[in-house]
């Protein structure tokens, strides 16, 4: 497969997964805001310390606002990382191979990218709900990924798609997590209490995962909750999981042959061996952001291999 087809459908996928996962933390925050008590600030400034682009927040934004902080992540064109700009890179991606992906993928790409248009166009502002805008995002995230999943060869090209969408799911968990325990740690007597259990439930709920952590664990307790969100064998969006999926479509896309000796293999293998063995107490006892701040180095590293391996003139086209 040629490098430019591997990349474009790599980082549509990306970028569809980065837009999903935006839109359901942005939802999520904006539900918890209305069962604040009154007075208390609602969260909006740690999803703006998340993305780790603080900077260029403050640089274009007086204050992070609800207002502020939704235009900055969903309708900002300059920024790269909001919701409209992930969609119209994932469209530009999907259009440029359009002879190689099914008609039904880049069709659910151009409704997106249509529909956030309109919306970017009309500016929701602070007497819109977006929790309807927010919805449509994710069903059509989901749709994307279905469609992909049912409509395209599972090739060589679908793998890339799959290996990115889960490697960008891994990196979107870890910062679901960063936020609540570092940005959003409460103060020793605030643990446990219900304003500390409303903030755990809507990680989960930000990562899709309240019920099925239920119906695994039951009650809300930290250690289980983190360690059902990296080390749960089973669940789609944990770190674990992710990586494994991630590991296995590389391993499609080289051979066995090349397998162990790529670099990009190698980055992914450390980074699934490391969660293989891992244990929630050694985590905590390291510390969680530290943790997963190391998790989110290694992702970095994995992703410049990936590059490295295949999209650019020197690796493999």
């Amino acid at each position: 497969m040629l490098s430019r087809v591997a990349d474009s459908i790599y980082w549509a996928s990306r970028y569809v997964e980065r837009a999903e996962n935006m839109a359901r933390i942005l939802d999520v925050n904006l539900n918890i805001g209305f069962d604040l008590p009154e007075g208390l600030e609602e969260q909006w400034e740690p999803l703006v310390q998340i993305t780790g682009d603080q900077a260029y927040f403050e640089e274009h934004y007086p204050a992070p606002t609800k207002k502020n902080v939704i235009q900055f992540l969903v309708f900002d064109p300059d920024y790269p990382n909001s919701i409209f700009s992930c969609i119209r890179a994932a469209r530009e991606n999907a259009r440029s191979v359009r002879e190689i992906i099914s008609s039904e993928m880049w069709q659910v790409l151009n409704r997106m990218f249509r529909q956030i248009d309109e919306a970017t166009a009309g500016k929701l502002d602070d007497r819109d709900n977006p929790t309807e805008f927010f919805r449509v995002i994710k069903e059509n995230a989901h749709l994307y990924t279905g469609v992909t999943d049912a409509t395209f060869s599972h090739g060589e090209g679908w793998h890339f798609g799959n290996m990115g969408r889960f490697l960008e799911r891994a990196d979107q968990t870890t910062r679901i997590i960063d936020m609540k325990y570092f940005y959003l740690l409460p103060a020793p007597d605030q643990v446990d209490t219900p304003l500390d259990l409303m903030q755990w439930t809507a990680l989960l709920k930000s990562a899709s995962a309240f019920e099925m952590y239920r119906k695994t664990h039951g009650a809300l307790h930290i250690r289980r909750i983190v360690d059902f969100l990296l080390l749960n064998r089973d669940f789609p969006r944990a770190v674990y999981k992710c990586i494994s999926v991630t590991e296995n479509s590389l391993e499609k896309i080289l051979g066995e042959s090349a397998s162990e000796n790529n670099p990009a293999r190698r980055a992914i293998g450390r980074i699934f061996s490391e969660l293989r063995y891992a244990s929630i107490d050694e985590i905590f006892e390291v510390g969680v952001h530290e943790y997963v701040d190391r998790l989110q180095d290694s992702f970095k590293d994995a992703s410049l291999e990936i590059r490295r391996a295949f999209f650019e003139p020197a690796g493999v086209g």
